[in-house]
């Protein structure tokens, strides 16, 4: 299985190559491939069995200013690996997220709930959805996933443990659910996606069970030995955004039992993992 991955310097592109060690993989950063390029895009995929696409504009509040510069990498570049994997015969595995849903739901949201995101950003993540659908049905695989950390990039744990080393105390919104997500595990879950030859379709790829990021917070304290009482909890109205953000991001997971494989494992003990790893660092 020859493998290419794009946008492969970032968080999630990282932990990729390590669970791919070992694979015949060709890891392609943002200054290497410009998804936009249709020539660039088809010549890079040539010669692959697995593209897995990383790549995305994911600065969510400067999306709302620049919707169309988002809309090129997270829409236009999509459909365009798409396009080249089906001209060869190649699987497309696409990271979307659960900002393609509105955060109105009091219980998970299912694969096949029609999207309806609430911001630019989820706007063109949906719309990169239904391109790769369309230009390749039979080989796409639409991961969508949330609130990720992991040791390769900015995140909000590793921010957490950072804020510790120069406060005292400080305020996380209570009224956002979601389901924090490692990066090295949704890596995994990919190539176990990819090795179980699982239809095509859309999955959701995050840890199970749900948190606030209030929640979320003093668990990265806890597993990292802190005070989590160091943390208050506060409402979004204390940090308005430009880009409204989903009250409730809980993503079902019946795709993966519909596909013979088991979903990710809950979200605090992949934490513990993370933290023991050295993944995160306080």
């Amino acid at each position: 299985m020859r493998v290419l991955i794009t946008g492969a310097n970032g968080m999630l592109g990282r932990d990729l190559q390590a669970a791919l060690a070992g694979r015949e993989v060709t890891a392609l950063g943002r200054a290497d491939l410009d998804v936009t390029d249709a020539a660039a895009v088809a010549a890079a995929v040539a010669g692959h069995d697995v593209v897995v696409n990383c790549a995305a504009y994911t600065k969510v509040d400067d999306a709302e200013a620049h919707e169309d510069e988002a809309y090129a990498v997270n829409a236009t570049g999509t459909a365009n690996l798409a396009g080249a994997c089906a001209a060869i015969g190649a699987r497309l595995v696409t990271v979307s997220t659960d900002y393609v849903f509105d955060g109105n739901a009091t219980e998970p949201y299912a694969e096949d709930l029609p999207r309806d995101p609430i911001n630019a950003y989820g706007r063109t993540k949906a719309a990169g959805e239904e391109l790769a659908l369309a230009a390749h049905p039979s080989g796409t695989y639409v991961v969508r996933t949330a609130w990720l950390y992991g040791a390769h990039g900015a995140n909000f744990a590793q921010t957490m443990l950072n804020l510790a080393k120069s406060k005292d105390s400080w305020s996380v919104v209570d009224d956002q659910l979601g389901q924090p997500t490692w990066t090295a595990d949704l890596a995994a879950q990919i190539v176990a996606l990819l090795d179980a030859d699982a239809p095509a379709g859309v999955y959701h790829g995050t840890n199970s069970g749900e948190a606030t990021w209030y929640e979320f917070a003093r668990a990265v304290l806890e597993e990292a030995g802190l005070d989590p009482e160091r943390i208050t909890p506060t409402d979004s109205s204390s940090f308005v955004r430009p880009a409204p953000r989903p009250s409730y991001s809980v993503l079902g997971h019946d795709a993966w039992a519909a596909a013979g494989m088991s979903e990710m494992r809950p979200w605090r003990d992949a934490l513990a993992d993370a933290v023991r790893s050295g993944a995160l660092t306080s």
